[in-house]
C-alpha cells in the first residue's frame, strides 16, 4: 500500500479556474503556498477542514477535488 492514498485534481482545477496561481489558492484557503505545492505533488494529505475549504474555493463537492484509492498518480 502506498503511503499517501489521497489524490487531488488541484493543479488542473487551478488551470481551469482562470489559471489561478498556487499563491492565490493558498490565500483563499488560508494556507501557505508551500502547502499547496505539497498537496499538488501528492506529498501531503490535507485535514478534512482544509479539503473542504479548497473544494469551496472551486465551488465543487469534495469528491470532485479529492479522491481516495490506490491509483493516486494519474
Amino acid at each position: 500500500m502506498g503511503k499517501n492514498l489521497v489524490g487531488n485534481h488541484i493543479r488542473k482545477l487551478r488551470f481551469n479556474h482562470d489559471e489561478m496561481t498556487q499563491q492565490q489558492l493558498a490565500d483563499k484557503a488560508g494556507v501557505t503556498r508551500q502547502t499547496i505545492v505539497a498537496l499538488e505533488k501528492g506529498n501531503y494529505s490535507p485535514s478534512l477542514e482544509l479539503a473542504f475549504r479548497i473544494a469551496h474555493v472551486f465551488n465543487l463537492p469534495l469528491e470532485e477535488v479529492f479522491f481516495y484509492g490506490e491509483n493516486t498518480k494519474k
